[in-house]
């Protein structure tokens, strides 16, 4: 068994985060990932747990070595459960790999947590993938390790600069949508404070005329 560990930050907030990444895919660094479908959702209002499974599909070439043990298939499917605790304020994702499980049986856990140094601005990431083949021979099992551990490096690297782009991009989203809300309630009191002015006004007026004073 081969283990990838991997621990990364975004400078964004523990709640941005966790709400951005259901928007994390697809990006246009993260390719390899051409799929994501919901088959379950469940919240738990006593625990303040979302759980949410999902079927991750992803397709991306594999060597030639390889070819012929998994019949020329490119794509491959992962089951994801996840978990989002707001009074323990993590985002929990475990998943495994549903494709050449037989051969090849990799269970992924990645934590989205505040970072403690700065939990208001920054969010902390760990990954930790733990990789198991089960070919018969010792040297095609190292090698099928050691590819998986390559080949996780690779995407946690594309991975950060993807989400990163999904951040910066939906942050400019959000901060045009705020904005345009500010401008609307601004107009809707501008309209409030004429229309009650107009009110007054002609209180006033009637008052004069049927002879009422304060």
């Amino acid at each position: 068994m081969k283990v990838f560990n991997s621990t990364q930050f975004y400078n964004y907030s523990w709640d941005y985060v966790s709400a951005a990444n259901w928007c994390k895919y697809p990006n246009e660094l993260s390719t390899h990932v051409v799929g994501v479908d919901v088959l379950r959702r469940e919240f738990d209002p006593d625990k303040g747990t979302l759980t949410t499974e999902r079927l991750i599909t992803c397709k991306q070439p594999i060597p030639r070595w390889l070819m012929f043990l998994v019949g020329g298939q490119d794509k491959s499917y992962v089951r994801e459960v996840s978990v989002i605790d707001r009074n323990q304020r993590t985002l929990t994702m475990r998943s495994c790999n549903l494709t050449m499980c037989k051969l090849l049986r990799v269970y992924e856990t990645v934590v989205y947590r505040p970072d403690p140094v700065s939990p208001v601005s920054r969010t902390r990431f760990d990954q930790v993938a733990e990789i198991t083949a089960f070919a018969s021979l010792r040297q095609l099992c190292d090698k099928l390790e050691d590819w998986s551990v390559e080949r996780f490096g690779q995407n946690a690297r594309k991975g950060k600069l993807g989400f990163d782009s999904v951040l910066k991009n939906l942050e400019k989203q959000w901060h045009g949508i705020a904005d345009k809300t500010q401008v609307l309630l601004d107009e809707v009191n501008e309209k409030t404070n004429d229309v009650m002015s107009g009110v007054n006004e002609k209180t006033g007026a009637l008052a004069k005329v049927f002879g009422y004073r304060n």
